[in-house]
């Protein structure tokens, strides 16, 4: 019994000094204050980005948007993709759904390399919309509810009908947006008859013009042309 009792307050005796020692580390360690690579007398720079750490405080030059573009549109992908686009839109040319005076709506248009194809072909008036802009070429908008009137575009394209919440509304937008007479082209992945339908059963105010499968930015496409109707 001795020989427990001693144990046992030599047990208690170690139990209090590890909370102790505990203890006391935590308030080191919440009173210490965090070391920085940065001198607390740095002059602020507002054109630099905030460090991702503490010691790294390398210079991130904010470039101006102008510059961003300049150095995204001179690259190799970019210049592909506006090249492929390009050409996608001088057949659209050739079947006469397209001109220079045309004004032309691109939905759902991404960083805007169809608006830049547009443009490079000498369309005058290009508009491209997407949930989030990539200024100058594509300003914000909601494709299923355009900030446009009725009846002012005479072509409206979109190669994103695929990804619509909503590909009903979505469709509507295209064909009130459109004018009377004019065209609404869509691409999606190559698909057969029974998809086609599918697509053209959504356009209640269109007629089907042509179905072609054509190569889109290296890709296998399916494109579909409705022109609709006078109002």
């Amino acid at each position: 019994m001795v020989m427990e009792r001693h144990i046992q307050i030599f047990l208690n005796r170690l139990s209090f000094v590890s909370i102790t020692i505990a203890t006391l580390t935590l308030l080191l360690l919440f009173l210490q204050t965090p070391q920085t690579c940065v001198p607390p007398n740095s002059p602020p720079k507002p054109h630099l980005k905030f460090p991702k750490s503490s010691c790294d405080s390398s210079p991130r030059e904010l470039l101006p948007i102008d510059k961003k573009n300049r150095r995204l549109w001179s690259s190799n992908s970019w210049q592909s993709k506006v090249s492929s686009f390009s050409h996608f839109f001088t057949s659209i040319r050739h079947l006469g759904f397209l001109h220079n005076h045309s004004k032309v709506l691109c939905v759902s248009a991404g960083a805007g390399h169809e608006v830049m194809a547009l443009s490079k072909l000498g369309t005058l008036d290009v508009t491209g919309v997407e949930l989030v802009d990539s200024p100058p070429l594509v300003s914000r908008a909601d494709p299923h509810n355009l900030p446009f009137f009725d009846n002012i575009f005479d072509l409206v394209y979109t190669g994103h009908l695929e990804e619509a919440l909503f590909p009903a509304r979505f469709v509507s937008e295209m064909e009130r947006t459109a004018r009377g007479n004019g065209v609404c082209v869509v691409v999606v992945e190559e698909c057969g008859d029974d998809d086609v339908r599918q697509i053209v059963g959504l356009f209640q105010n269109s007629s089907l013009v042509s179905v072609a499968n054509v190569s889109l930015v290296g890709l296998r496409m399916t494109r579909i042309i409705m022109r609709t109707r006078m109002s």
